[in-house]
């Protein structure tokens, strides 16, 4: 299947914001893996994709992850925001067939990040960060990293990640301080 096909899949799923934010993530995820020489057509799949359950409502994200199995920690029940990736990431495997962990971990892990990403993870990661849709207070320094080193984007999306929920006093995900102390420590940003 190609992007033409995935974008008429997604396309009944999403507002026509998140379809045209979807569109966007796509093109700075192929953006960055041309810079940092990642598979670009993976960054396609996974960057149009990456949010297809997004605008699904919370009482049928719940019954699908259930169909699916997926059980969610104590966080995660109490941060919705993050339940369209799980189950993107598990509607991609078990209705549209997609077999690549790399494109499933990609989309799985899109909001939270984890220790030990791919290069593909992490361009699917900044890419929702910094695609031009973003209009957020901190865009422009965080596109600038990502022009600088992937790591470095990443760095300083977790961090905007990690300050945003502290400030609302919502809970932290543990993927998302493992990416931190991974990236903070293997760069020694610290």
């Amino acid at each position: 299947m190609n992007k033409i096909d995935y974008q008429a899949i997604i396309k009944p799923f999403l507002s026509q914001k998140r379809y045209y934010h979807s569109l966007c993530v796509c093109e700075e995820a192929v953006r960055l893996a041309k810079k940092y020489e990642a598979d670009e057509e993976k960054a396609a799949v996974a960057g149009i994709l990456h949010d297809i359950m997004k605008d699904v409502p919370p009482d049928e994200q719940i019954k699908m992850m259930m169909r699916y199995d997926i059980i969610l920690t104590d966080v995660e029940r109490n941060a919705q925001k993050l339940w369209h990736a799980m189950l993107g990431a598990a509607y991609l495997e078990k209705e549209l067939e997609i077999a690549d962990p790399e494109i499933l971990n990609a989309v799985r892990y899109h909001t939270t990040g984890r220790a030990n990403m791919s290069p593909l993870e992490k361009i699917i990661f900044i890419a929702d960060f910094i695609s031009k849709d973003r209009d957020y207070d901190g865009v422009e320094a965080l596109r600038r990293a990502a022009d600088i080193s992937l790591d470095q984007a990443m760095i300083e999306g977790i961090t905007y990640t990690i300050q945003d929920l502290a400030k609302d006093y919502r809970p932290i995900h543990p993927d998302t301080i493992a990416a931190y102390n991974q990236t903070v420590l293997k760069n020694k940003y610290s």
